[in-house]
């Protein structure tokens, strides 16, 4: 399926803030699931050819996701998400960090802090994605790691599942 969804990545390195933006033609509630039931995460998270494995899903303030994202020849990146504020089904936010395989933070890697708001728009729903860090350099360094590309293709990859799950 070729990819109907604009992507809008604004960088303001300066403040260190970059703000992600799409719209998806599916209702906010199936979105919401998205980003927040494990099952579902695990099929967009990670850029093609990988793909996600959620080791633990805790979808609540103070409870985390443990993930890996695992390339075609094993590969993996590990992260996790610190869930700091939920207010369903309109917005969560988190902190973002890499760790090791048991879960413990790989201090040698940035952290950044999401916002993710999903608002009704006429048949569809909004998401804007506001990624922050207070580290110097944190944010050039995941975009130079291939943040942009890699999250608009998973994007691309929600984009898919929730035409095929309508």
């Amino acid at each position: 399926m070729i990819s109907t969804t604009e992507v809008k990545i604004e960088k303001d390195l300066a403040h260190k803030q970059i703000t992600v933006s799409t719209h998806f033609n599916a209702k906010p509630e199936a979105v919401w699931q998205a980003w927040t039931k494990k099952d579902i995460l695990d099929k967009w998270w990670a850029p093609k050819p990988w793909h996600a494995e959620t080791k633990k899903l805790e979808f609540q303030e103070g409870g985390s996701w443990q993930y890996a994202m695992v390339g075609p020849e094993n590969q993996r990146q590990n992260g996790k998400f610190l869930y700091t504020k939920i207010n369903a089904p309109k917005s969560f936010e988190a902190t973002d960090l890499f760790t090791d395989e048991k879960g413990f933070t790989d201090d040698s890697l940035p952290q950044m802090h999401w916002k993710c708001e999903f608002r009704s728009s006429g048949a569809g729903t909004d998401v804007k994605i506001l990624v922050t860090s207070k580290t110097d350099g944190a944010l050039e360094k995941i975009l130079d790691m291939g943040f942009e590309e890699g999250f608009k293709s998973a994007l691309g990859n929600l984009e898919e599942y929730l035409e095929e799950n309508r």
